[in-house]
């Protein structure tokens, strides 16, 4: 399957995005690995391409380089981990064990760069009322979602879904006292049902999140980190718009707009992705130390989904 990890080493790869090489070219490599993905995936109800394609993804070993180190094996306990499905690849939560983060944020304007560098107002103005993701994989994020909430019901409760759309994939009967949405497609989010109030941003343009201090118990993002350009800021506001403890999930799959994620996404593979998300909330400050799990819900034959993971220090 196309989403199937690949361990060969591939450090040509990643050195030539060590050496910074013109993005332009990373990301045309990208777009023939999702094109050649595309034509030789399973019919999907998603509107996007997988990035990755056996033998091209970067191995660990190679990754490591970039990172400064080996992934470690072992094991943690977390406080939003849920049951995974028979199957999943226990490689993922290894990852953020012990992920050897460097003194530094890693990733500069280069890996941040897109071969689509147009304004995403533009790309986003035609409202888009598809799932981006298949329903296998939508269900297992809606049932971790139902495990890591708050209990539904409760009044003083209050979840945030940036990078929102018209479905945020949270359990279909669930109540708080707040659900807030922040997207780009006024009309998408007004057909979103959970929300109880919306905002459209770019976040690319605007980082900036609208809303008090310490005001949510939980802020998720489902299948859009990889399009951010502006990362670091933009974790950073969620910690500050988290409540003290409060919880951040990002989760995405190997499906993207090639043309609209970053570099550094679209030229390495998942286990790379997840070590990326990670350093996200590392080097945001102020989270509790980042885990990842993989919550796919039929490896090897559905959609893959990830999930990483960290709450705001108390």
């Amino acid at each position: 399957p196309a989403h199937t990890l690949a361990h060969t080493d591939n450090s040509p790869m990643m050195s030539s995005i060590l050496n910074r090489i013109p993005v332009i070219a990373v990301n045309a490599r990208a777009l023939n690995r999702c094109s050649s993905a595309a034509t030789t995936s399973r019919a999907s109800s998603s509107s996007s391409a997988p990035v990755n394609t056996p033998g091209l993804k970067p191995s660990r070993r190679a990754f490591s380089i970039m990172t400064g180190g080996f992934f470690a094996a072992g094991g943690r306990s977390d406080i939003a981990v849920a049951r995974q499905a028979a199957g999943a690849n226990p490689e993922i939560a290894k990852v953020l064990v012990d992920p050897k983060f460097p003194d530094a944020f890693p990733f500069g304007e280069q890996e941040m760069q897109r071969y689509d560098e147009s304004s995403d107002f533009l790309f986003y103005s035609q409202p888009r009322f598809v799932q981006h993701i298949d329903d296998d994989a939508i269900g297992a994020l809606t049932k971790y979602y139902a495990e890591v909430f708050p209990e539904s019901g409760r009044e003083d409760t209050a979840l945030l879904d940036v990078c929102s759309s018209w479905i945020s994939h949270y359990p279909k009967d669930y109540k708080a006292g707040r659900i807030s949405g922040l997207g780009m497609n006024e009309e998408e989010l007004g057909r979103n049902p959970i929300l109880s109030d919306y905002a459209v941003r770019d976040l690319n343009e605007d980082p900036t999140l609208p809303y008090e201090d310490n005001t949510f118990d939980v802020v998720t993002n489902a299948v859009s980190v990889d399009y951010l350009t502006k990362p670091l800021e933009m974790m950073k506001e969620v910690n500050r718009v988290l409540k003290p403890g409060g919880l951040a999930v990002m989760s995405f799959s190997n499906r993207c707009f090639p043309t609209k994620a970053v570099s550094i996404w679209t030229a390495t593979g998942d286990l790379d992705h997840i070590w990326i998300v990670g350093a996200y909330f590392h080097f945001a400050g102020g989270f509790e130390p980042p885990a990842a799990q993989d919550i796919s819900p039929k490896p090897g034959k559905t959609d893959p989904m990830y999930v990483v993971y960290a709450r705001k220090k108390a």
